[in-house]
Formats: C-alpha cells, structure tokens, sequence
C-alpha cells in the first residue's frame, strides 16, 4: 500500500522542525528539499536515526534534488529569506524589498514542484505569508482549494495560550479564533473566545484580555527579542496540524489563509478565515456573522495585506 508523502521544502528551523513533527506522528514519508548542500541530507539522516528509538518507521530523505519530491501528497513551504538587518546599514529591507526577494525564491521552486506533483496541496509557511500564497498560486495554476497559508492557525495557538497562562487553566479548554493576515494585522474574536463554553470576557477584566490580544499579535517579535531568531516549534506545530487535517481527511476547522472569492466581501485575496481542511485541501470557507467592529478591524487586515500583495505586480 502506497503510504503519504509530504515535501518539505526548506531545511532550516522551521523546516526541520516540521519534519521532526511529521514523523513523531507517522504521518508520511518526508522529503525534505534545499538548495544548501549537505543541509537536507544532514538532517534526514539525524531525524531518521531517531527512528528506532522514538518507534516510527518512515522513509526520510534529505536531498537537493527536486525529482525526488516527485508525487507528494502535500507539499509545505518552509524556505525564504528572513528579514535580517544588513550588517553594514544596521537597516531593516523595507517590506517591498521582502516581498520581492521572497517571490524569486518562492516563484521558480514552487513551479518545480507543481509539475512533478500536479496533484499535490500546497501549505505555504514563507513570509510575507499572504503575498508568498499569491506567488504558488500564480506560478502553479493550482485551484484556490490546493494554495493553503498558515497564519491563524499560529496566531490562534498564541491567543489560546496566553489566555490559558493567564487564568491558569489547560490551554486544551481555550476556545477561539483569530482572523485577518498573519501578524500585527490580525483580527481577535473575543466575543467568540470562551474556556470551557464560559465567555472569557466573564473570566477576566477587559484591559487583561487586550493585552493578551496585544502579545498575540507581537508574539512572533517576542520571540526574536528572546531568541534573537524567528520562532520554529509553534509555526511547525500549526504547519503540521493543517497537514495532518488534510493527509487524514480528518475535515478540522482551522484558520487559513485562503483565497477569498465574495466571502467575506473580498476577491482575489488570501486572508486568513476559518476554513474545512480535507483531503481535497480547503474544502469549504465557513464565513461567520461578524460585528461591525470586528468587520472594520477585518477590512484594515484586508487592506494591508492588499497592500504587500501589490507589490508582487501580477494582473497589472
């Protein structure tokens, strides 16, 4: 019987980090593909090791060959160049910089990828995340439904956390969901967040729960402040959640990026909303009845990642 096979594309902390969950839960076999020599090979052969000892049995391969990615099932995007400061400016790139440094790495691999695995789900992790899910889409051809983005899926996980720190409850009894594009244009539902069915706002005071809201959307800025890199076990975590929901049909209601077309009042923009993962990708957008605070904080998300999106010049 033909097992699953998933390719991650990128090596680095992300990347590898996925791999690492991808194969504690026997999910499928792993390719993953980089362009560093070495790199790849390295870390299959460190992750398969593990093998005997955590009790999983998969085929791990590390390569720089495309071929090899050849029929996979999904494929997770992980590799990008990160916004570092340029050691002789001290300057952060602008974000058009970014962008369009991003689009020439994520353009031409991507479509590698779609003709070896015409049948595949694209998960795209590469930021700027919204605008990156515009190149796979564009330069792949795929449906809407196979272009996937994680954003709330992350940014929901920090939102349930924090509120569980804080009340001191198991982050397994918070409920709720985060909107919008990935980051400080996120879009919190307090109104739709509870623990245990109880409304939050019942739970805590309202200038607690804005901070927590606050951190959410900083969250990824913590990190690097601590780390003095971008965070990898949460991302990984999110990114493996989406292709488990999608490799075992299991149907999870997580927040995607996805291509809107009316939903919501947008067009032709990955936003990030709740959505039906399955085995055929995103399987259905499921549009909540939003107040009219939380449709404006949606809108300003909206526009800016219209925005970045922009940037990238297609249709124009």
């Amino acid at each position: 019987m033909r097992r699953n096979k998933v390719t991650v594309v990128g090596s680095g902390a992300v990347g590898s980090t996925a791999a690492h969950w991808i194969a504690s839960k026997e999910l499928a076999d792993v390719v993953l593909v980089d362009q560093v020599q070495g790199l790849p090979q390295g870390v299959a052969l460190d992750l398969a090791s593990s093998g005997p000892v955590e009790g999983f049995d998969l085929n791990i391969l590390g390569t720089n060959d495309y071929e090899a990615t050849a029929d996979s099932d999904v494929i997770l995007f992980t590799a990008g160049v990160p916004r570092r400061k340029d050691p002789v400016t001290g300057k952060f790139p602008s974000r058009d910089e970014l962008v369009k440094v991003n689009q020439d790495v994520v353009g031409p691999v991507s479509e590698k990828l779609a003709k070896l695995s015409p049948n595949s789900v694209f998960i795209v992790v590469t930021n700027p995340l919204d605008a990156m899910c515009h190149v796979v889409k564009e330069v792949s051809g795929f449906p809407r439904e196979r272009v996937i983005g994680q954003a709330g899926a992350l940014d929901t996980a920090r939102y349930k956390t924090f509120i569980a720190m804080e009340l001191g409850v198991s982050v397994e009894d918070v409920h709720g969901i985060v909107l919008g594009g990935h980051g400080d244009e996120m879009v919190p539902l307090p109104r739709h967040t509870s623990v245990s069915g109880i409304p939050v706002r019942e739970l805590m005071a309202e200038d607690k729960l804005q901070a927590i809201i606050e951190r959410a959307r900083k969250g990824g800025g913590e990190v690097v402040s601590l780390l003095g890199r971008s965070a990898y076990y949460a991302p990984a975590s999110a990114s493996v959640a989406m292709v488990e929901s999608v490799l075992k049909d299991k149907k999870r209601v997580i927040a995607s990026a996805v291509y809107l077309q009316g939903e919501y009042g947008y067009n032709d923009l990955f936003i990030g909303v709740p959505a039906v993962l399955g085995a055929k990708g995103m399987e259905k957008v499921i549009v909540m009845d939003l107040n009219a605070e939380e449709k404006a904080m949606l809108d300003i998300s909206a526009k800016a990642v219209r925005g970045v999106v922009d940037v990238l010049g297609y249709g124009k």
